[in-house]
């Protein structure tokens, strides 16, 4: 629907691409979006450890901060 197509339009306005991205790692919405799945996708994995290989989220004062290069390994572009 056109509503859902204007807020994906502003949001990829607001991520980095993967190939410019200099963190070491990223939130969970943003490493959401670079795998094309939903932030509770990723939380789910975290929280049953059934995260792909290389894709181990650290755990930072209550958050998750995913890996880059392990967002680049299971897209196969590292």
């Amino acid at each position: 629907n056109a509503g859902r197509l204007a807020v994906l339009e502003r949001t990829a306005d607001v991520f980095v691409s993967l190939d410019r991205e200099t963190r070491a790692t990223v939130d969970t919405a943003t490493a959401a979006h670079h795998l094309n799945r939903q932030p509770q996708t990723l939380r789910g994995w975290a929280c049953a450890e059934t995260y792909p290989p290389g894709l181990k989220p650290l755990r930072v004062m209550g958050r998750l901060a995913w890996p880059v290069a392990g967002i680049r390994a299971v897209l196969g572009v590292a």
